[in-house]
This record gives structure tokens, sequence and C-alpha cells, in this order.
């Protein structure tokens, strides 16, 4: 699972997000889907629901959005804006 990295800083608006990489001072746009995408990653969501939410609310399929969520999900990891997150779930 993964969490944004504390690193990050962003401010969203109806147009997307501007996000601040504050170790590198390295700034990316993110459109309105990546946006949406970052809000549920810093609020916990498992990738498999950032998937259905984004498949509901931008009215798109299922297999397309997790494809591309994905995808977005490793550009944000290749860019070390993410952090691998141990789950709390106890085995």
């Amino acid at each position: 699972m993964f969490k944004v990295s504390d690193a990050v800083r962003s401010t969203h608006n109806r147009d997307g997000a501007i996000v601040l990489d504050v170790r590198k001072g390295q700034m990316f746009n993110l459109n309105l889907v990546g946006s949406r995408i970052l809000q549920l990653l810093k609020s916990g969501s498992t990738e498999s629901v950032i998937v259905d939410e984004i498949s509901r609310e931008f009215d798109v399929s299922r297999d397309l959005c997790e494809n591309d969520v994905r995808e977005f999900l490793h550009d944000l990891n290749q860019y070390h804006l993410l952090e691998e997150h141990e789950s709390d779930v106890v085995g």
C-alpha cells in the first residue's frame, strides 16, 4: 500500500492540483482526476478503493480506471512522491 510522502505539499482547486516536493523543490501539475487520486491517497484509501471511487465519480469503466490509476501511482512513485506504507492489518 502507498501513502503520500511527508515531503509533499499540495493545493487543490476545481481544475486540478499543484504538487510540491519540498525535498527536491520540484512542482507538478495534476488534472482533476490526478488531484482526486492524490486526495484519496492522503485519506488512506487503498488502490482498489481509489479505482472504485474514480470509476464512479468520473463515470468510466472500472477496467480502464484500474489501468490508469495503476499507471498514475507508478508515476507518482517514480518521482518519489509516494512511500511504501505497511497496512495496519495484523496477520
